[in-house]
């Protein structure tokens, strides 16, 4: 088969849910089918496991497709690169990624696969690590069924790009919100300054404000209101107090849409969505 001919499959991989939708192939590709599965992750094996098992289901009824998947940030850790002027050659960036990750995560970077946003040595880059045997999994498993690998990312990573051109301001904040954790980049001048990836400990909102008020401190700066660009598709209720002296810009913006295949919120999640003055 073509691979000009191929319908699409994508793709939305988390630890609790499997999100995906099939495209016909052509020269205006038609959506004609999407689905969302939901699971529970089973003890005493990696957190992936429950979510290929169900992938699996998927490309068993799509084979010859080309396929495309987002990972969850449950399965990511990020590191900042900032610029380094004297770093230019693509050997010198591998390792630079590889001593900030090392870095922060010590020992864990070996059994990590790790990439790197584009570099440039005034603005630096982001390094994105994913498990090397979830990795392995999905390639074996696409093969299998003689689908082809168009691109694995990690969910920040497409949030990022897709709105890259409707973020403004000298310091950016893009929050991104799923189901169990909490994805915060920033930026400040167009240079890199940290990516925060953490579990939701008590509710979005808290936690988010609770993160966002620590980033803002470690910096030593604060406005008297800070804007944060929001992408919570899972919690589309999502408030902060107005006296917190933050401001949420709601993500999608203009006129670029949502993925058919990001994750949306199956309930009302308004309950969980509200910060307390």
């Amino acid at each position: 088969m073509s691979r000009l001919w191929r319908d699409r499959i994508q793709i939305f991989l988390a630890p609790e849910r499997l999100d995906w939708v099939r495209l016909k192939r052509g020269l205006k590709p038609v959506q004609v089918a999407k689905s969302t599965a939901f699971f529970e992750p089973a003890a005493g094996v990696p957190i992936w496991n429950a979510a290929m098992q169900q992938l699996e289901k998927v490309l068993t009824e799509a084979a010859g497709t080309e396929v495309s998947v987002i990972l969850s940030n449950h399965f990511l850790r990020y590191a900042a690169l900032p610029p380094q002027n004297e770093i230019t050659t693509p050997e010198e960036v591998k390792s630079y990624a590889e001593f900030r990750m090392r870095e922060v995560y010590a020992e864990r970077v070996d059994s990590w696969v790790i990439s790197i946003s584009d570099w440039s040595p005034v603005d630096g880059a982001v390094s994105a690590a994913m498990p090397h045997d979830l990795i392995m999994q999905l390639e074996q498993m696409i093969s299998r069924h003689d689908c082809k690998i168009k691109i694995i990312e990690p969910y920040l990573a497409s949030v990022y790009d897709r709105w890259q051109a409707q973020l403004k301001g000298d310091k950016i904040y893009l929050a991104i919100i799923e189901s169990g954790r909490i994805c915060i980049a920033i930026t400040h001048h167009g240079k890199w300054q940290n990516i925060r990836n953490q579990r939701i400990l008590h509710n979005a909102a808290d936690d988010l404000l609770a993160a966002l008020d620590q980033e803002v401190i470690w910096s030593g700066t604060k406005e008297t209101t800070e804007f944060v660009y929001l992408f919570a598709p899972e919690h589309p209720e999502i408030t902060l107090p107005q006296e917190s002296g933050w401001c949420i810009i709601s993500l999608p913006a203009g006129k670029v849409s949502a993925l058919a295949h990001y994750p949306s919120a199956p309930n009302d999640h308004s309950e969980l969505n509200q910060c307390p003055a």
